[in-house]
């Protein structure tokens, strides 16, 4: 966290203040970063700025801020210009109400800061603050004036402290409606809706910082790497294409398969191996079925028996068929 804060001035619930100052939640030091080069020269490109109309060169601090009233007419501010404009939320972040975290829709969270008590003399009212939120479960919401902007903003506890996201304004959100208009409005099946919940189910897990690194850079180290050193770098396999999902259910259940393939051992049930007291190998039924037990030694009884069996079946014909002939006379 910068220890330089971006904002301080006042947290004001009714008559309650609090001195705050709000800190930059994210950075970026460790990502790479590129310059452009010339290819023929392996020099670095310089990039100027000009006067659009007398290409004359000019340092960024000799640079004033105009707004166009007209086409190609400007008129100049500076920062008395800018402080003349202040209104209460350039100093003073007034909770105008609570509302729950669930109302607000993810697509209007924009940056997020770290709001932490500017000073010892305010770590008291600090703590009864962001404990009152958190009972509440509830998201104050607020209104500052950061960048020369007017910001809605959402503030909501943050372990010890609290974290203050700006919010976009329904202006500045696209609206999908032409995006999903395509959708069809009917529910899917719900044979198929039970497969995939099964299948959110399976892979239901706690979320890790890990799962936010990015691979993609991780993969650009490596082809940078090998480039210095002047070696090739062959990339791993790529995944299997399994775009363009023809039958919908068949590819779920596969899914579903892939999952028990990929849980540990310890985790698959019980009834997929085979008992260990009834080994199938040594059945004697599989080889030669017979209707005595295994440890009988009675062969030629065996085969007397046998041979009845096979004789007293046309005994037995003549004497059902004739029993339909007196039903017919009787006619």
């Amino acid at each position: 966290m910068a220890e330089r804060p971006i904002w301080r001035g006042h947290l004001r619930l009714a008559l309650v203040s609090c001195p705050v100052a709000l800190y930059t939640a994210h950075r970026e030091t460790a990502n790479l970063h590129f310059h452009f080069i010339n290819p023929g020269t392996g020099n670095r490109v310089r990039m100027v700025t000009l006067d659009a109309q007398t290409d004359e060169e000019l340092k960024r601090g000799d640079l004033a801020r105009g707004f166009e009233f007209e086409k190609g007419q400007y008129v100049l501010l500076d920062n008395e210009d800018f402080e003349r404009a202040r209104i209460d939320s350039s100093s003073t972040l007034n909770v105008d109400k609570f509302v729950t975290a669930d109302s607000i829709d993810p697509v209007y969270y924009d940056t997020s800061y770290y709001m932490a008590p500017d000073g010892d003399s305010a770590q008291d009212v600090y703590v009864v603050l962001r404990d009152a939120i958190r009972q509440s479960k509830s998201v104050a919401l607020s209104r500052l004036v950061i960048s020369r902007r007017e910001r809605a903003v959402a503030i909501m506890p943050m372990g010890r402290g609290l974290i203050l996201h700006t919010l976009y304004e329904t202006r500045d959100v696209a609206d999908p409606a032409r995006l999903f208009e395509s959708v069809p409005a009917e529910k899917p099946a719900p044979d198929m809706v039970k497969l995939a919940t099964q299948l959110i189910d399976r892979q239901a897990a706690s979320f890790e910082p890990s799962d936010l690194d990015d691979r993609y850079e991780a993969r650009l180290r490596q082809v940078i790497d090998a480039k210095i050193k002047g070696s090739g770098f062959k990339p791993a396999a790529e995944a299997e294409d399994r775009g363009n999902v023809i039958d919908l259910m068949a590819a779920l259940k596969r899914s579903l398969g892939q999952v028990d393939q990929a849980e540990p051992e310890r985790k698959r049930p019980a009834a997929a191996k085979a008992p260990p007291d009834k080994p199938t190998p040594e059945k004697p039924t599989l080889e030669k079925p017979t209707l005595e037990k295994p440890g009988a030694k009675r062969p030629a009884a065996a085969k007397a028996a046998a041979k009845p069996a096979a004789k007293a079946a046309p005994k037995t014909a003549p004497k059902t068929a004739p029993k339909p002939a007196p039903r017919k006379r009787a006619g």
